[in-house]
């Protein structure tokens, strides 16, 4: 295994680093009350990668067996339980569980502890995750999509489910 390619190539270093307080407010909310934090996005990273902070409630689901064709995820849970399908079973993970998940791996998550929970999601490489996840909810009183735009939405976003 080696390095990636150089990507930046000044002689010196340059002042870049990000920073985001926290606590600070969700950057999208579901209609659930599940609160996503967007800590490092695509457009962010370069496209390297993509970083969310995921907070559940007690009542909270979450999506079901699928797997993505171009981007990696791992989930690493920060308090609570979260269920983690591995393509064969849902593991329960608890704090400072880490699950990745390769391209093309079957996977999916969802509190069903009756608490709340949350957890860190990262993509690899970086991808539009956010329009992703505010892309599935419709605005009140917006027609159901249909079975079609439905189906191109998830290709649109590498969602391919089981």
């Amino acid at each position: 295994m080696t390095y990636p390619e150089t990507r930046y190539h000044a002689a010196m270093g340059a002042v870049s680093a990000t920073y985001r307080a926290g606590p600070s407010a969700p950057d999208f909310v579901y209609p659930n009350g599940t609160t996503v934090h967007y800590l490092a996005t695509s457009a962010g990273t370069d496209g390297l990668f993509g970083l969310y902070r995921w907070e559940m409630g007690a009542t909270a689901g979450g999506p079901g067996p699928h797997f993505h064709r171009t981007i990696t995820e791992s989930f690493y849970v920060l308090r609570g339980a979260v269920q983690i399908y591995d393509g064969r079973d849902w593991i329960e993970a608890g704090p400072d569980d880490f699950v990745h998940v390769p391209a093309g791996g079957i996977h999916g998550f969802r509190n069903a502890s009756g608490r709340p929970a949350s957890m860190l999601i990262h993509f690899a490489p970086g991808a539009p995750r956010a329009a992703y996840f505010e892309g599935l909810v419709r605005a009140p009183g917006a027609a159901e999509p249909t079975a079609e735009e439905r189906a191109l939405f998830y290709r649109e976003h590498d969602n391919e489910w089981v």
